[in-house]
């Protein structure tokens, strides 16, 4: 189902503050996708007038890799990353970004199908 409003900005800033007024313990935000420029990803930061309006924990998604990730932790932009693609893809990525190993790529054809098994616990594990 596609869910659409005239002016999106405006209606997740509302919510972004009024969910204050609710002991809402966190916001989860996905950004839109990164762009390259000069052959970097670069995080748009789209979301930060709706990390500074909401007050509690800001989770921020959306294509971010390990080094991008930390980097806005500690700047401030968002309190936690989500790795959403990366996790699928594997299933230890603590660790591999814990110790630097290399990443398994992920297959989007495998993306929430209907096996059990392909897509979910067919990726292998760091040795």
């Amino acid at each position: 189902m596609d869910c659409h409003d005239s002016n999106p900005h405006s209606l997740a800033l509302y919510m972004s503050t009024k969910l204050n007024d609710h002991d809402i313990l966190y916001i989860h935000m996905i950004e839109p996708r990164m762009a390259i420029v000069d052959g970097r990803r670069v995080v748009p930061k789209r979301l930060l007038p709706y990390r500074e309006a909401f007050k509690g924990t800001f989770i921020a998604n959306g294509g971010y890799d390990r080094e991008e990730g930390g980097k806005v932790v500690v700047e401030g932009y968002t309190d936690l990353v989500a790795f959403g693609r990366l996790f699928l893809a594997n299933p230890d990525l603590p660790k591999r970004f814990e110790v630097g190993a290399d990443l398994n790529k992920y297959d989007r054809m495998t993306f929430y199908t209907r096996d059990p098994v392909i897509g979910y616990t067919d990726y292998p594990f760091l040795q």
